[in-house]
């Protein structure tokens, strides 16, 4: 497999998640943001190539960098919750993008929601 069908793969996979997903490289500017990313946020979209502290208040933001920084401690430091969205039932966790040597290349905002009563196993009608 090419590393360009590869690409479309994992492309497909974020484009495919029912939750926003906004991907931010080392400089903390946005590089992709999912289809459900441009709809959840709409009035600020697009999102892609601007810096994340456009968006972000002082304090949510030192959030980021915290942890960040703590992602680049130790190659085991992944997955950190941000919040909880009452309003959408949501949560938002901030994970680490790692290159195949462990090298900590980027990080990415995952919203998921909480609403596991409203799906069912297997519905395939």
């Amino acid at each position: 497999m090419t590393d360009t069908e590869l690409l479309d793969f994992f492309k497909g996979i974020i484009d495919s998640e029912e939750g926003p997903i906004v991907i931010c490289n080392m400089d903390y500017r946005i590089i992709y943001e999912n289809p459900a990313a441009i709809q959840y946020y709409a009035p600020a979209s697009p999102l892609t190539g601007k810096l994340l502290e456009t968006y972000m208040d002082d304090e949510m933001m030192s959030k980021v960098v915290m942890s960040v920084e703590w992602f680049k401690e130790d190659k085991n430091n992944n997955k950190v919750f941000a919040l909880h969205d009452d309003h959408n039932n949501m949560d938002m966790y901030i994970l680490a993008i790692r290159n195949s040597k462990s090298e900590l290349i980027g990080f990415y905002g995952r919203r998921e929601y909480r609403n596991p009563d409203e799906g069912k196993m297997f519905d395939l009608d």
